[in-house]
């Protein structure tokens, strides 16, 4: 038996924050990131609209790009000492995965993070409150899915919390805030959300629910990422659309091994995990397509590229994901990205044995031991042919 879960209510387009006005509550705890969401006034508008639905509001600020497991926990005392009803985070992923592990030790104190990071393995929740996400880049999609990831520095390793009891009550997806992003962050987010799409498409757990959105997803990404890059502004509304399909595809079909290598080496040569799977995307289409080259025929396919047969099919769509990072100037080699050799090598065993625990390979649609991340990893880094 499988399943298929969103969030109750997903609340978008112009002036969509206005949602807030209407919710029924006593007490809202906002967690947000850096100083964006207030420096564009977003932050006010989240707060007095809830003051005007008749909330208390209390924030918690400053949460870290690759949130901590130190974060969560002194935000979820802070919850403790509070006791919210509801719990809004604003913001990018960091802001609102840190948010969706503080709710789990808001409402579990008692609990390991060490047991809470096995997937599906967190406690029900619910019991004190319930969680709105609202996004201001377009690439995780954490408004919409069962995951969120947390560091833990003192091991360098990321860990994808992984568990439908994370999935938010209600995400509010307003264009005008993603309007906000850099250039850079565009083009890291954008492919962070075309590897959601393409990996959801591949993965073990994918279904006929799953695959039209991750088609969709794909297709509004290619038609718009470059346009949203550049700064058009129906681009980025798109953008921030197709994101959101993705993430409501990957978080039920589940991901694979670019997000298995992105963990682990985010945490320990400290890339941006949009850019680490954008450059490791290409490479892994190539790993993958000894089982699955069908399935990304598919989607080459679906765009309408170029290729009679499956192979170049394939490699259609390897070229079309390459050609964009390009554009995009994205590094196409750990070696370009500016990760020293010596580091490497000294960390390639630790990534690959990290790689094989973390809670994506198992859905990878090609089984994926240490040898074979090393294998991998060495070719990301080098910029070899994969043809193992």
């Amino acid at each position: 038996m499988a399943r298929f879960t969103l969030p109750r209510d997903i609340h978008f387009g112009e002036n969509s924050l206005e949602i807030l006005k209407s919710i029924k509550g006593k007490r809202a705890m906002i967690v947000v990131g850096g100083g964006s969401m207030k420096r564009f006034g977003f932050l006010d508008k989240v707060e007095s609209y809830l003051k005007e639905a008749g909330l208390d509001v209390r924030l918690i600020e400053g949460v870290e790009t690759d949130p901590s497991v130190e974060t969560v926990m002194q935000g979820a005392a802070a919850m403790r000492e509070y006791n919210p009803d509801w719990i809004v985070s604003i913001g990018g992923g960091s802001p609102i995965d840190a948010a969706k592990a503080m709710w789990i030790f808001y409402e579990h104190p008692e609990a390991k993070f060490e047991e809470v990071a096995k997937p599906f393995n967190i406690p029900q929740l619910r019991n004190k409150a319930r969680f709105i996400a609202i996004p201001s880049t377009s690439g995780t999609a954490t408004e919409v899915t069962a995951f969120s990831v947390i560091t833990d520095y003192s091991k360098g390793i990321k860990y994808p919390l992984a568990d439908f009891e994370i999935t938010p009550d209600i995400a509010i997806l307003d264009s005008a805030l993603a309007e906000t992003m850099p250039k850079q962050l565009t083009a890291h987010t954008g492919m962070d959300a075309l590897t959601h799409a393409t990996e959801a498409y591949v993965a073990s757990a994918r279904s006929d629910f799953s695959d039209p959105l991750a088609l969709k997803a794909i297709q509004m990404i290619i038609d718009n990422l470059i346009d949203s890059y550049n700064g058009n502004k129906f681009a980025r509304e798109k953008m921030h659309i197709a994101q959101c399909l993705a993430g409501m595809a990957f978080s039920n079909a589940l991901l694979g091994i670019t997000h298995s290598l992105a963990h682990k080496t985010g945490a320990i040569f400290h890339i941006p995990h949009g850019c680490a799977n954008a450059i490791y995307l290409p490479y892994v289409v190539r790993y993958n397509q000894k089982c699955c080259a069908e399935r990304y025929a598919d989607i080459a396919k679906f765009l309408g590229l170029k290729g009679s047969t499956t192979a170049e099919l394939v490699d259609s769509y390897v070229e079309l994901v390459e050609n964009l990072n390009r554009k995009m100037e994205i590094p196409s080699t750990l070696k370009e990205y500016g990760v020293e050799e010596s580091d490497f090598k000294n960390n390639l065993d630790r990534i690959a044995n990290n790689a094989v625990e973390d809670a994506c390979t198992g859905c990878n649609p090609r089984s994926t031991n240490a040898e074979d991340f090393k294998k991998l990893l060495t070719a990301i880094y080098y910029g070899q042919s994969v043809n193992f």
